[in-house]
C-alpha cells in the first residue's frame, strides 16, 4: 500500500511528463490557421511570430489574466 509521499511523488512525475510533452508538442507549427477559443483566424504576422500558436492575441490575453486570478 503506497503512502501518501508516494502517491504525491507519482501525481508530480505525471505532471512533470505532461508538461514535457505538451512543451514539445507547442513547438510544432500549427497546421490550423483558427483560434481554438473564438474560431477566428489567427493574424498571419503572429502565425509568423509563434508557429505554434493555436489562440489569437485577443483569446491569449483573455487565458492569462485568468491564470492570474486561478493563482
Amino acid at each position: 500500500m503506497a503512502d501518501n509521499a508516494d502517491i504525491a511523488t507519482d501525481l508530480m512525475e505525471r505532471r512533470m511528463q505532461a508538461a514535457l510533452s505538451n512543451r514539445l508538442a507547442l513547438r510544432i507549427p500549427n497546421p490550423d490557421p483558427e483560434c481554438e477559443d473564438c474560431g477566428q483566424e489567427i493574424p498571419k504576422a503572429r502565425r509568423d511570430a509563434l508557429p505554434w500558436a493555436t489562440t489569437c492575441i485577443e483569446c491569449q490575453g483573455i487565458r492569462e489574466q485568468r491564470g492570474k486570478h486561478v493563482r
